[in-house]
């Protein structure tokens, strides 16, 4: 897999939805925000569902994101929308693989579900809101020789796909392409004279504090306006983040500690490149017509993928994008951060994006990327803490963030981080269909340095463990465990219930689906409010 340029990405996206054309500047449109148009009234007690990291194939006969999206139509009539977390499609986001990964899985959501077949991936309208922000693997491509090494070696290609069970067709996304002619608004695709202003006049006709916005219409017109948007329902504030584009490591230091990091990251990605294959040996003595070496088989195939994204993690450390942090967005969040503390009329505030700040995962917790994204928006938060003051009364600054990417169900709060970020619950729903993680074995408590000094030694490589405090703990962590036969594959979902008052409180109700020896069974997980 290979994962375009922070800037490739920011300035494809912008083309694909004519950012700030003439047209659209005349018409004081507000891209980045939407209304939700509903038959029922916006009351401030509603819910919501929540799924992530789901773009998965059959699993060998079985498919878990099936399992999870049976789950959600259960509980679909007492809900307002459905916010999905990213890695819609698997594993490079193909429009060869949404049909397969995406539309039938969903097709209850969609208009003409009953004939999945019959629905082109940029052609679907939801008869439920969905609304979904860009994972990592939707803007993922093969690289060229992979593409070269397809159409030669195609018995090879054949031989490795059904042993692995592999997501991966002849192309990537293109981009971030097929993710966004699949649910953004993609003005690019209106060329004729004319075209554009109609279809800004027909759809962008809500108004709101920041101008004209695009409506988004159940059953007729379910595009979103952007990458990343806002929209309000029940006094609440959604925010939904790009978090590709602002995720990229930071620089090691040119110093000696420094140079000592760089060559320990070289040892591992050796060492991850002998372990890959020796997994690929292993799967080329597995038969997938033997069940016990089939489910073998899908559990190296989490593995290798697993190995992949710490790989690429370490290729982003050892020559990052140095120019590129996406400060527009960033930016924007901030700026409507204080808006919203500003008006009377929002009582709260959700933020969801892919990349979590904080989880324990045993693959996602010490990521750079992790890191990374972590900081970026302790950046904007600080901000947001300068500008609202006394007004925020001793609430955090966000009331829920929801994520994904580490492949698990988990519930944590920070403590006091010293930053903007401090006392927010977090919940990371990333496992709705794709492989599962296992904690971490170092347990459910986060710390960090917390001098420059430390920070500093911990950048380099060097160890601070002394000044260090906690910043953060995990209260729930639903994902894989045991070994051998009796392990245990928990894919989850949430619905969320949004409760009257200021703040608001949330009731979180977990649903789970786990594969145990071969069969399904629905797992109760006690309600908790936050």
């Amino acid at each position: 897999m290979s994962d375009p340029r922070i800037t490739v990405k920011i300035r494809k996206m912008k083309e694909r939805v004519r950012w700030q054309e003439q047209s659209i500047v005349d018409r004081g449109i507000d891209q980045t925000r939407m209304v939700l148009e509903s038959p029922t009234t916006d009351s401030p007690e509603f819910s919501f569902l929540v799924a992530g990291d789901s773009g998965t194939g059959n699993h060998r006969g079985h498919n878990p994101q099936r399992q999870v999206a049976e789950l959600m139509l259960s509980e679909r009539e007492n809900c307002r929308f459905l916010l999905h977390t990213g890695d819609v499609v698997y594993l490079v986001g193909s429009s060869e693989y949404y049909l397969q990964n995406f539309i039938r899985p969903y097709r209850e959501f969609i208009v003409g579900g009953e004939q999945p077949s019959r629905i082109a991936h940029d052609r679907m309208v939801f008869n439920f809101p969905f609304l979904p922000v860009p994972g990592n693997h939707d803007y993922y491509d093969l690289p060229i020789v992979y593409g070269l090494l397809s159409a030669t070696a195609l018995p090879l290609r054949r031989l490795l796909g059904s042993k692995l069970d592999l997501d991966v067709g002849w192309h990537g996304s293109d981009r971030g392409n097929t993710y966004a002619k699949a649910f953004l608004d993609y003005l690019k695709a209106h060329k004729m004279p004319g075209d554009l202003d109609r279809h800004l006049d027909a759809h962008y006709t809500a108004s709101t504090s920041t101008g004209r916005c695009l409506r988004y219409q159940p059953g007729r017109f379910t595009r979103l306006p952007n990458r990343y948007y806002t929209f309000r329902s029940g006094g609440i504030d959604f925010f939904a983040l790009d978090s590709n584009t602002f995720n990229e490591p930071l620089p090691i230091p040119k110093t000696k500690q420094g140079d000592i990091r760089r060559q320990n990251l070289e040892l591992d990605r050796q060492k991850l490149e002998q372990e890959k294959l020796a997994m690929l040996e292993i799967c080329a003595r597995l038969n997938p017509q033997i069940p016990e070496e089939a489910e073998q088989l899908d559990d190296l195939a989490a593995k290798l993928e697993q190995v992949d994204e710490i790989l690429m993690d370490i290729d982003k450390q050892l020559s990052p994008d140095k120019t590129a942090t996406d400060v527009e967005q960033l930016e924007w969040l901030r700026k409507r951060l204080i808006a919203s503390w500003a008006d009377s009329e929002v009582r709260g505030r959700v933020i969801y994006l892919h990349h979590p700040p904080y989880v324990t995962e045993a693959t996602k917790w010490n990521q750079a990327q992790t890191l990374a994204v972590r900081l970026r928006l302790r950046e904007v938060l600080d901000g947001v803490a300068d500008a609202v003051g006394e007004a925020a009364r001793g609430r955090p600054l966000v009331d829920l963030v929801l994520t994904g990417h580490a492949h698990c169900l988990e519930y944590l709060r920070t403590g006091d981080t010293g930053h903007g970020d401090s006392g927010i619950n977090w919940i990371v729903c990333g496992g709705s269909g794709h492989s599962l993680r296992r904690q971490r074995p170092e347990g459910p408590v986060l710390h960090e340095v917390s001098s420059p000094e430390a920070y500093r030694l911990a950048r380099e490589g060097g160890r601070s463990q002394k000044d260090s405090r906690r910043i953060a703990e995990s209260l729930l962590f639903v994902g894989r465990s045991g070994q051998g036969s009796h392990k245990r594959r928990p894919y989850s979902c949430l619905r969320i219930d949004v409760l009257d008052g200021c703040p608001p409180k949330f009731r979180i109700r977990p649903l789970v689906v786990e594969r145990f020896e071969g069969k399904w069974h629905e797992i109760s997980i006690e309600p908790f409010v936050i």
